[in-house]
């Protein structure tokens, strides 16, 4: 089996499985107390502290650990916008955000701050000068992830981070994706991380908040972890994801190359063996080990599943692996299509062996599942009927609405129209993407009786 799905979580490095187990044994004991095994617990806790700092690029009193990464972007975001309540309470944030992020945000909103979401090019990248345009008198925080979770792109920290220190306004980085593979540039404020993403155990985080920058937890009182993440430390836990950071950081440069030569034969090839797929995000500014792509004509959910059954665990952005039948807000935010994604993120250590098997097994089963959801051929007949046409896709979920919309595309001349009935939310999405990849004028969408009406003109 084949698992390419490190961005979700990476498999805990040996180093780690090394640390958890030794300090299970000398690190069991109440840090805050001060006879000889709460010494010793203090000892395994300060070292674990420093090493991340120093991989960070932190003061070890500037960094603490947290229940999770989730928690830490939480907290982060909470405490500086309470501490920067004077200020005013406007948020920013990108529309490609972590959800963690984002519902942060929501629940911001909710308490009557007001928010402004910076959008992203079809790359997923944000403009800095969109950012730049973005800050108020008002503006108390600003977030930007160093780098996409679902496509790899990789954000221009630096030059945000310039911007927001000239207008006086911290930035958070959201660094969960790239802390294994250097630190963030830029003159960030605050920054988290998550040990699970770095091949460190799942439940540990990290919060660094620079010295100087107003901060104000939230929630009941601590006496731990600078009163910033409550509750008994998970000692063991945080030595081996301190230890496993350090360990990935020494491997860094020499994995990250080896593996942007893997994803780089997945982008070029791809493409070229199956027909109708758009490689999505950054082509050069992107995470060492992701690359994403969508295949038209796909289910994403039956996809995943085919590739489980040939031994590849990827994951997907698409509406059909969701329970809410949406599009993942990152593919909506970069205005590309969301059917049939895979996400392939290849962890440390991926032999090519295994990416020339996947190569090998990707035509075949996209093929499969395109025939049985009744997919148009790549060298459809072209038809031609009436001017106008309408497709009833109601009740009908992605990608049927699509398909349909390519069978019939042929049956109106050029000029003609096709009016696709939908009250699928991921074709609000997918058939302008099809129109741009196909080459198809998208008119734009109307409302009906039922769904929404998405209307295109046949150009070509």
């Amino acid at each position: 089996m084949a698992y390419f799905d490190a961005a979700s979580a990476a498999p805990l490095h040996p180093v780690a499985r090394q640390a958890l187990l030794a300090s299970l044994d000398e690190g069991w004991a109440d840090p805050a107390r001060l006879y000889r095994e709460g010494r010793r617990a203090r000892l395994l806790l300060d070292a674990a502290r420093e090493a991340a700092a120093e991989c960070v690029g932190c003061r070890a009193d500037e960094l603490v650990f947290t229940p999770s990464g989730t928690r830490a972007v939480h907290s982060g975001v909470a405490g500086a916008l309470a501490g920067r309540r004077r200020a005013g309470r406007h948020l920013i944030v990108s529309a490609v955000e972590h959800s963690s992020v984002l519902h942060a945000a929501e629940t911001h909103e909710a308490d009557g701050g007001s928010l402004t979401q910076v959008g992203v090019d079809r790359t997923g990248a944000v403009d800095p000068t969109a950012y730049a345009a973005a800050l108020r008198e008002d503006t108390a925080l600003a977030c930007l992830q160093s780098a996409n979770h679902e496509v790899g792109t990789e954000q221009p920290v630096a030059e945000v981070a310039e911007a927001c220190r000239a207008a006086g306004v911290p930035l958070l980085v959201d660094a969960a994706q790239t802390l294994g593979w250097g630190r963030v540039e830029g003159d960030w404020s605050l920054l988290t991380g998550s040990a699970h993403k770095w091949g460190g155990p799942s439940g540990v985080g990290l919060l660094a908040v620079r010295k100087g920058v107003r901060f104000a937890p939230q929630g009941p009182g601590d006496e731990r972890e600078s009163g910033r993440a409550p509750g008994f430390e998970n000692l063991p836990a945080i030595v081996a994801a301190a230890a496993s950071l350090r360990a990935v950081r020494a491997e860094a440069a020499a994995e990250a190359a080896r593996l942007r030569e893997l994803t780089e034969r997945i982008r070029a090839r791809v493409p070229a063996l199956v027909p109708d797929v758009e490689v999505v995000g950054d082509p050069a500014r992107r995470l060492p080990g992701v690359v994403t792509f969508s295949c038209l004509y796909v289910d994403g959910e039956t996809l995943l599943h085919e590739l489980d059954r040939a031994g590849f665990s990827v994951s997907s952005g698409s509406s059909c692996t969701s329970s809410t039948l949406t599009p993942s807000h990152v593919l909506k935010a970069m205005g590309v299509l969301s059917e049939g994604n895979v996400r392939v993120s290849l962890p440390p250590g991926t032999v090519a062996e295994d990416v020339e098997r996947f190569l090998e097994v990707l035509p075949g089963t996209v093929a499969a599942v395109r025939e049985k959801l009744g997919a148009p051929a790549a060298t459809e007949t072209v038809r031609t009927a009436g001017p106008d046409l309408v497709v009833d896709a109601l009740g009908r979920r992605c990608p049927i609405p699509v398909i349909e919309l390519a069978k019939v595309i042929g049956d109106v001349p050029v000029g003609g129209t096709v009016r696709v009935l939908s009250d699928d939310e991921a074709a609000r999405l997918d058939i302008p993407a099809w129109c741009e990849m196909r080459g198809q004028e998208y008119v734009g969408e109307e409302e009906a009786e039922k769904g929404t009406a998405y209307l295109v003109r046949r150009t070509v």
